[in-house]
């Protein structure tokens, strides 16, 4: 399980519908619906969220934004508590040094993959966040485990 802290628009296709898909068991495993996944690192930063289910409503609404934006369809009737359902929740801090792991990651996957992306990617010097994340100074999360070759 990947949730990208970088932005959306920085994923290639396999790479958003991916998130879109591994974004939607991270829901099912926060609101209580599947035993599958429930240790896995990735969560908790959810879990620590004051609206755990409304910050990954948060997170799974700019994913199908941008799905959107790129001519897809994502089904927005299965986010559980979508933003504009009145709750705001707070952004979620994430260190640089997460960041930048993560952007050497994606561009390792877009190098195999999406090469014509990729061209565009290694130009940019300092990726988006993805809009539910806050940047603050630091080291790798400790939450993180270093991306292997078989992770999405």
């Amino acid at each position: 399980m990947r949730l990208w802290s970088l932005h959306p628009r920085h994923l290639d296709r396999q790479g958003l519908t991916g998130c879109w898909r591994e974004s939607l068991l991270a829901q099912a495993v926060l609101a209580g619906r599947t035993r599958g996944y429930r240790a896995h690192p990735q969560l908790e930063r959810f879990r620590a969220h004051a609206e755990p289910i409304a910050a990954v409503g948060a997170y799974l609404a700019a994913i199908a934004q941008e799905a959107t934006e790129r001519g897809y369809r994502f089904d927005l009737t299965r986010i559980d508590l979508p933003p504009d359902a009145g709750v705001q929740p707070a952004p979620i801090p994430v260190t640089g040094g997460q960041l930048a792991l993560e952007w050497r990651h994606l561009l390792a996957k877009l190098e195999r993959r999406s090469p014509e992306r990729w061209e565009q990617a290694r130009q940019i010097h300092e990726p988006e966040v993805h809009p539910l994340f806050e940047v603050i100074p630091g080291p790798v999360e400790s939450w993180e485990r270093e991306p292997g070759p078989r992770e999405s």
